[in-house]
């Protein structure tokens, strides 16, 4: 079973994909974790090298063909990234997206990261703008569509104990049989 986590920054996706990892006995792979891999790789510490894809497009495209390349060749496993449910393509057997208000999600990284609450949410909001700006630039992705999604929880309104109840009962009432539809991903990446 694959499953992906996908939402904003301080939407809870690490915290969310950690515990669902953890209830389905799956592997998980996070995309902060593969960035910090490439920047090893490279020679790089996480904070040079994020500075270093600001300027290089190479970097996001480096980092978003190694997750495809995971869904595409592991099973067993939540993936969590901003992209994770479209990178993940057909082979997800679901996507959440996860999701709050930009003063909550604010909150929550001023206190992951030590700063101001509404400086986290103004960074938070200018940093969105300009990924999705990329996506659709580098992918053809509108990041805001969430069609794709199997299901949209905004994590302000429940606590990580309750939202991951919510994925584990969407995922073990699933039926077959009476899935109407699947949402296709008809994308070509070009990750070059």
């Amino acid at each position: 079973m694959l499953l992906t986590v996908s939402g904003p920054p301080g939407s809870g996706k690490s915290t969310t994909a950690e515990l669902l990892a953890d209830a389905f006995d799956l592997d998980h792979v996070s995309g902060g974790d593969i960035f910090r891999e490439l920047a090893d790789e490279r020679g790089y510490t996480p904070l040079e090298f994020n500075k270093l894809a600001e300027e290089n497009d190479q970097i996001d495209r480096d980092l978003d063909r190694r997750l495809r390349e995971i869904a595409r060749e592991e099973d067993d496993l939540v993936l969590e990234s901003r992209l994770a449910g479209w990178l993940a393509a057909e082979q997800a057997d679901f996507r959440f997206w996860l999701d709050a208000p930009v003063h909550v999600r604010g909150e929550r990284i001023a206190e992951r990261e030590g700063k101001d609450p509404e400086r986290a949410a103004e960074e938070t909001k200018a940093r969105e703008a300009s990924e999705a700006q990329r996506y659709e630039e580098y992918y053809g992705i509108d990041i805001r569509d969430l069609t794709i999604y199997d299901l949209s929880v905004n994590t302000a309104r429940w606590e990580p104990d309750a939202v991951l109840d919510m994925l584990v009962t969407a995922v073990g009432e699933y039926d077959p049989a009476g899935d109407e539809g699947k949402a296709h991903i008809d994308l070509e990446y070009e990750f070059e």
